[in-house]
């Protein structure tokens, strides 16, 4: 038994043994994320996309437009040698549930197969953001905290038309 225990250590040092990287705990939240954010996207029904609790706030609709938007610009500004249209990517709204969702899918695949080729030291090089010198590691953090926020907000919205949301998908 002592033997067959020693054994079961070798074998599987080598799986325990491997680290996660930023990169690697990066694209596995970002997928979770993806799909738990579909998940409510797809519970709204689509004459509700319209629905926005206050004056003052995007509705359904454009809040998931807002977290693509951000999405594509971060991912294509500081993961590519692309700059983001803000303004093609503004005129070219998609006007159904059936495209808004098809378009998250876009941009979260967009932002998973840019990070995915990006060598892990370059996550520590600096770039210039509109708050000041960031690593693009922050810009990663930036990304997922963005689309966090957002979706708490639509959480919100699937409540306030009595549809229960989505069980959370985390790690």
């Amino acid at each position: 038994m002592k033997n067959f225990l020693i054994i079961c250590i070798l074998i599987s040092y080598p799986v325990m043994s491997q680290h996660t990287t930023p990169k690697s705990a990066f694209l596995e939240k970002w997928s979770n994320s993806k799909e738990y954010l579909l998940a409510i996207a797809e519970s709204m029904p689509e004459e509700h996309y319209v629905f926005k609790p206050t004056e003052r706030e995007m509705d359904f609709k454009n809040q998931l437009l807002h977290i693509c938007g951000n999405m594509r610009w971060l991912g294509t500004n500081y993961f590519s040698e692309e700059t983001f249209d803000r303004k093609q990517f503004s005129e070219n709204v998609p006007e159904s549930k059936k495209e808004v969702i098809l378009l998250l899918k876009e941009s979260f695949d967009l932002v998973y197969d840019r990070i995915k080729t990006v060598d892990e030291d370059a996550l520590k090089a600096e770039v210039d953001f509109f708050a000041g010198p960031k690593s693009r590691l922050q810009i990663l953090n930036l990304l997922q905290d963005h689309v966090t926020h957002h979706r708490g907000q639509l959480i919100v919205y699937l409540n306030l038309n009595e549809i229960k949301p989505p069980r959370y998908v985390g790690w």
